[in-house]
């Protein structure tokens, strides 16, 4: 599914376009700000489509940073290890996956009797060009 997507209501593709355009984490509140032109008037409005949206796995919630971003693999994903490097200096945010990560993780919550329901890694600190 993507912004364009019939599957979508009408404000889900918007907040999707928005957080799209966007380039950064934003917060429900920043893209209510956004959408208010578009007759978004409440913040239920903005989380029920966030909702709708991470359901989907077009859109990730940053934990460390309680902000929003759009999914950057074209086709969403299934269950299993998102990770996230987010640059403190300019808020640029690179999502990834690692097979070697999640393998190892797998393996520790099977020794552990751990049942996973999500895997999200948060890495915070300065991408290349902040670095530099």
């Amino acid at each position: 599914m993507t912004a364009g997507d019939a599957r979508l209501t009408r404000n889900q593709a918007l907040v999707l376009e928005t957080l799209e355009r966007a380039g950064a984490p934003m917060s429900a509140y920043t893209i209510l700000d956004r959408l208010r032109g578009e007759g978004f008037r409440a913040p239920l409005q903005v989380y029920r489509a966030l909702d709708k949206l991470r359901a989907a796995g077009l859109v990730h919630r940053l934990e460390c940073l309680n902000a929003f971003v759009a999914c950057s693999h074209e086709d969403g994903h299934g269950p299993g290890l998102v990770a996230f490097a987010i640059c403190e200096a300019c808020g640029q945010v690179a999502e990834f996956s690692d097979r070697d990560i999640a393998r190892r993780l797998k393996g520790w919550a099977g020794r552990n009797r751990f049942t996973v329901k999500k895997t999200t890694i948060e890495i915070r600190g300065a991408c290349a060009g902040c670095a530099g």
